[in-house]
């Protein structure tokens, strides 16, 4: 079993470690018996993703992820721990395809000199409106 991340990149389940845990907040009496909250955490400096994806991880400024290169994401959205699981592996997923796609570099652009003019025009039109605004004079 693994974690399909894209079509030619997947996470072993076996680098994955699960830590069932109490959930926080209110629940009532099963909150305080039943272990339903998730953590995972996932080393992914050991592991065998691509060099791409580390160097990606490690440039995000996501709080989920320690100076040592483990993602740790808690999951106690739901009652189930079964389903928690499944939301803690859909959130590693989206962690992990945010840091493999790359942004656009911006290209620098400058306004036209079109545009530049009708700028220029229309703060001069406005200069004049605001001087007709003083006090008048007989």
């Amino acid at each position: 079993m693994s974690l399909r991340i894209s079509s030619q990149v997947s996470i072993p389940l076996s680098e994955i470690q699960f830590h069932a845990i109490r959930a926080q907040g209110a629940g009532g009496q099963n909150v305080n018996k039943v272990s339903s909250a998730v953590h995972l955490r996932f080393d992914f400096g050991a592991s065998s993703l691509p060099e791409a994806y580390k160097e990606g991880l490690r440039k995000q400024r996501d709080q989920r992820i320690t100076d040592e290169g483990v993602i740790v994401i808690k999951a106690q959205r739901f009652r189930s721990q079964d389903k928690n699981r499944e939301d803690a592996l859909c959130r590693l997923a989206d962690l992990v395809k945010a840091a493999g796609t790359t942004q656009k570099k911006r290209k620098p652009t400058k306004p036209s000199r079109s545009s530049q003019q009708k700028r220029m025009d229309s703060k001069t039109k406005h200069g004049q409106l605001k001087s007709q605004r003083g006090r008048v004079k007989f």
